[in-house]
């Protein structure tokens, strides 16, 4: 069994910034710095996202600031700063404010890789195409809109 021998140290603000759709994501954590265990992205400029299942990844969502509403499966469940929720990797869910463009939060998806999706989308609305491909990217990632 070989150990990991990689340490990944972040300060407070820093991280791979993405911009897409009016929105800021930091990249906390990857699969390069993550030996593929997971990635951790905080939303910096918020948005909710529309019911949706993920083919790939187990995500768990931890409030860092405001309320949010997750739909997780039939369930829909309130959280505040502090508050975790899970979604497991094919199961419908979606989020959103209850403030709508305020409150952050951090996302972990296992196993890692899901930051690729935030840097493709980054990378197509730079070259303004996002409309074009965020149903590729979307079916690359294994994300199912509903």
């Amino acid at each position: 069994m070989s150990e990991r021998t990689n340490v990944h140290v972040l300060d407070g603000n820093a991280g791979e910034r993405l911009q897409f759709s009016d929105a800021e994501f930091v990249v906390k954590a990857s699969a390069d710095t993550t030996d593929g265990a997971f990635t951790i992205i905080e939303e910096i400029e918020p948005l909710d996202t529309p019911l949706h299942v993920h083919e790939h990844e187990d995500e768990l969502f931890y409030v860092l600031e405001g309320d949010h509403v997750f739909q997780i499966g039939d369930e829909e469940l309130r959280a505040g700063p502090g508050g975790v929720i899970f979604a497991p990797r094919r199961i419908p869910h979606g989020h959103r404010r209850v403030i709508p463009r305020t409150g952050r939060m951090l996302t972990m998806t296992s196993p890692a890789g899901f930051e690729g999706f935030f840097r493709e989308l980054a990378e197509a609305e730079r070259k303004g195409s996002i409309e074009q491909a965020y149903d590729s990217v979307s079916k690359k990632y294994g994300i199912t809109w509903l």
